[in-house]
């Protein structure tokens, strides 16, 4: 990855900088609803990241829904068939792709519903969620949180990538989790969503992010 000039922000600061620049957000397709993708590992935490946008844009008057991909795990009998900790299963098997594209992105491609399933299946019950499908007003925003979120081509029209450095990675990521490290190496490697991404934030220090807005 080339150098990237960062700024350090407060994570306070920085939903409301991602909300401003959100709030006049189009769909580059024509839709009615943007779609926008907070990538990281689960140890940057940028569920947390689309939650103060969300709040931030609601103060804006623009609704907003998050969704995150963990509740879009594959079933334990397929995402764990080669083991308990297998990180190619991770990167490649854990995650409904498919059920993202039906029950997410297909309802708000043009044309679409609007009816969107915020999540489809409970990994700690196994279970499906059965939740309701929501329905978003046409200047709704989606915000989408999870790992590995670029390799996916998923029709995003804005991307934010929350950086960890190898280090602080595994400093950061519970012990009974290293084994997922590996996914995230190759993730960078093939990826290079530091790269790819429209808006970068470090976060190697929780306290003190930056980026490069």
């Amino acid at each position: 990855m080339a150098a990237v000039r960062l700024e350090a922000i407060t994570w306070d600061r920085l939903g409301e900088r991602l909300a401003e620049r959100l709030a006049g957000l189009k769909p580059s397709d024509g839709g009615d609803w943007p779609r926008v993708g907070f990538d990281g590992a689960p140890a940057g935490r940028p569920g947390d990241l689309a939650q103060r946008v969300a709040e931030e844009l609601r103060v804006r008057g623009r609704p907003s829904l998050v969704v995150g991909t963990e509740g879009f795990l594959r079933p334990a009998s397929l995402r764990l068939e080669h083991g308990h900790r297998d990180a190619e299963s991770y990167y490649d098997g854990w995650f409904d792709t498919g059920a993202l594209w039906r029950e997410v992105f297909g309802p708000l491609d043009p044309g679409g519903t609007g009816r969107v399933l915020p999540d489809l299946w409970d990994p700690a019950a196994d279970r499906a969620t059965r939740s309701p499908y929501v329905q978003l007003p046409s200047d709704a925003v989606l915000l989408m949180h999870g790992p590995l979120l670029l390799r996916h081509w998923f029709p995003f029209d804005l991307t934010v990538h929350v950086l960890l450095s190898p280090g602080a990675l595994r400093r950061r990521t519970p012990e009974a989790e290293h084994w997922t490290l590996p996914a995230f190496e190759r993730y960078a490697a093939e990826t290079d969503p530091a790269a790819t991404a429209d808006v970068l934030v470090r976060a190697d220090d929780p306290r003190h992010p930056a980026w490069n807005g």
